[in-house]
């Protein structure tokens, strides 16, 4: 009985959307404020029954109910408490639940969003009430979660032993707070088109509220993808954190968008100008979220990452994904003559950085989109197949990413409409200089032929130091006195402390990718007990292997230990090779040894004979120096998301004053 209530919950959800839809069509057509409050209640009504359909999803799990298809197919009883729960949103079902419910939750923040003029909230609630209504479709007549199996059987098939992974219990709830998070900026971009706003007044106010959601979904996206390529890292036992697999770009498009939607945001907000660019990019942010959702569902991508299923059910996210888009777009091309306002403003200042921000910032994303769909669109019409891999991107993303990030320290020193380049590149002098230096160390310290990974940590320096050389003209660091600079820094607004801990959080990550990537040692080769492996400055021998057994598995545990060469103290790891019985499958579980900023990663192999007949194991080590930098600085760029939303201003959003205007 409690199935079929979230079963019931999932439909009536459907409706309440629906009526959302027509009730906030009805109310701005009417202009009338009871029917929009009647909208605003169905949104929240809506959210509260997919958040019940969730819940007893997430019981049904728990409570190993193999009575549910969903639950047979991506369970078992041995399995742990955690990856049951986290099964709940394991399968192409589940997680279309948990895409729904943010999206209504998002929604029905929406519509208790206050201070918004009335024509742009309630068509705004009516965008994100017919998007809701579409996925709530296709998740009640296509991919019912709650379908029952008669007669159950006494046992399930259980989750895929990869994603059996405390990162990625919680990567995909965090991953689709960014994805569908955006679908509010898409609902106000397709409000302000409705409204068909041609005064240059209501630009800025528009800029203000959409950042706010830009903002939060950007840091949501950020911690998502990163927790992902941790988890890649470590349980996949490939020795790499990012492989431009098409899944992973299908994250990483949303959020290059999201981007550019942010920067942009800013000069609509502050100046009135780029209005139609940033609400073009509004919309993309969320069609390419779409995009993402269809390439891991329509069963055209092989991949870990992916929910391979049916081609029909592919079809139809196809054509959700046809319908919104080219309904959104073509209300944008309709409006956007209309779409003028904002000053002028020289190429020299800050709108010309942000300007030129984007357009780097949507080539590289050009560029990954071109990378990921060109083998699929080649396959589908001569049957060929082409591989894309790091060599494409490398040569087309990274030198485009290079030089947006050479200019990106410069913006914010530029006065808006019109800057002094001379005095700005004056101010970062220091910081260059120091930038130069460091490559320099780099490229005498390590290997000279690594003048590139050279170059990578000057600019992840001059990342780092720019950022820095902007809040030290703040505050006038080293031109005032101590208490003058300190008084400033107190009373620098959350948001420029957001800037400065994001942007030297990317500079952080470019040290860390360059380095690890860039100086990296790799050996393997099968060895017996007591024998020896070394990689770079290390060395790892194998003590002694056992088979232990897990709750849901056995597996070979290597005892290891790792020691410099050099002489530093010795510890021990453990690498295991795990079988699940319940579903036939074997993984690896990576050793890691944390060397400071460095890893040293181990993977156990099979087991096999040496030549004297001694059982030995494949035993395959990297060194990965600065690895730590690769996740700290995609955790320092979410912080600084996270301060820049706390900050009054944007809490705030418009004042009532400014809305009513």
């Amino acid at each position: 009985m409690i199935v079929e209530t979230g079963a019931f919950a999932l439909i009536l959800a459907f409706a309440l959307a629906a009526l959302q839809t027509g009730l906030a069509v009805a109310g701005r057509v009417r202009r009338s404020p009871v029917l929009a409050g009647a909208a605003a209640g169905a949104a929240i009504g809506s959210a509260v029954a997919v958040a019940v359909a969730f819940a007893v999803l997430i019981h049904a799990f728990a409570g190993s109910d193999f009575s549910v298809a969903n639950v047979a197919a991506n369970s078992h009883t041995d399995k742990p408490m955690l990856y049951k729960v986290a099964g709940a949103w394991g399968s192409h079902e589940g997680s279309l639940v948990l895409w729904c419910l943010v999206l209504t939750a998002f929604g029905a923040a929406l519509a208790r969003a206050r201070d918004l003029p009335f024509g742009l909230k309630t068509s705004a609630v009516a965008a994100q009430g017919f998007l809701g209504v579409l996925f709530l479709a296709f998740a009640v007549f296509t991919s019912n979660p709650f379908a029952r199996l008669d007669p159950a059987p006494f046992q399930g098939a259980s989750l895929n032993p990869l994603l059996q992974d405390p990162a990625l219990a919680f990567h995909p709830p965090l991953l689709y707070a960014g994805y569908v998070g955006f679908s509010v900026c898409f609902s106000l971009a397709v409000a302000a088109l409705i409204e068909g706003r041609a005064n240059s007044a209501f630009w800025p106010a528009w800029g203000r509220w959409v950042r706010p959601w830009a903002l939060a979904s950007w840091a949501f996206l950020t911690v998502g993808i990163a927790l992902g390529s941790f988890w890649a890292y470590y349980e996949l036992g490939w020795g790499g954190w990012w492989f431009w697999d098409p899944v992973e770009n299908a994250s990483f498009m949303p959020w290059l968008a999201g981007t550019a939607l942010l920067h942009s945001a800013v000069v609509t907000e502050r100046r009135g100008a780029l209005a139609g660019w940033t609400t073009f990019l509004a919309l993309l942010a969320f069609t390419f979220s779409m995009l993402g959702a269809f390439l891991v569902r329509s069963g055209v991508l092989t991949s870990v990452h992916a929910f391979a299923v049916d081609p029909e059910r592919g079809l139809m996210l196809l054509a959700i994904l046809g319908l919104t888009g080219g309904l959104a777009f073509g209300l944008f091309a309709w409006r956007a003559p209309q779409l003028k306002g904002g000053g002028m403003f020289a190429p020299v200042s800050r709108e010309g950085a942000l300007v030129l921000n984007n357009l780097f910032l949507t080539a590289a994303c050009a560029t990954v989109l071109l990378g990921t769909l060109y083998p699929l669109i080649l396959e589908a019409v001569n049957g060929s197949t082409i591989s894309v891999g790091p060599p494409y991107f490398a040569l087309t993303f990274t030198p485009l990413m290079a030089v947006a990030f050479l200019i990106l320290p410069a913006g914010p020193l530029l006065a808006w409409k019109r800057g002094d380049l001379p005095g700005v590149m004056q101010r970062l002098a220091v910081a260059a200089g120091l930038a130069v230096l460091l490559a320099l160390a780099g490229l005498a310290v390590f290997e000279p032929r690594k003048a590139l990974a050279a170059a990578g940590i000057g600019l992840g320096a001059w990342l780092i130091l720019g950022a820095l050389s902007e809040t030290g003209e703040r505050i006038r660091l080293f031109r005032a006195p101590v208490a003058e600079s300190l008084r400033r820094a107190r009373g620098l607004p959350l948001g420029a402390w957001g800037m400065t801990v994001a942007h030297a959080g990317l500079g952080v990550f470019v040290l860390g990718a360059v380095v690890e990537t860039g100086y990296r040692a790799e050996a393997a080769r099968p060895i017996a007990i007591g024998e020896v492996v070394e990689a770079g400055p290390w060395t790892v021998r194998l003590d002694d292997v056992r088979v232990v057994e897990g709750p849901n598995y056995l597996a070979e545990r290597g005892r290891l230990t790792v020691s410099l060469r050099s002489g530093a103290a010795p510890r021990e790891i453990t690498a295991e090779r795990r079988f699940f019985p319940a579903g036939g499958q074997t993984t690896t579980e990576v050793g890691l040894d944390f060397r400071g900023l460095d890893d040293v990663y181990v993977v156990l192999g099979e087991r096999g004979r040496t030549e004297a007949g001694e059982p030995a194991w494949s035993v395959r080590v990297w060194w990965n120096p600065w690895a730590r930098l690769i996740f700290l600085g995609p955790a320092l760029m979410a912080l600084g998301g996270g301060l820049s939303l706390m900050d009054r201003r944007l809490r705030l959003g418009v004042s009532r004053r400014e809305a009513r205007a």
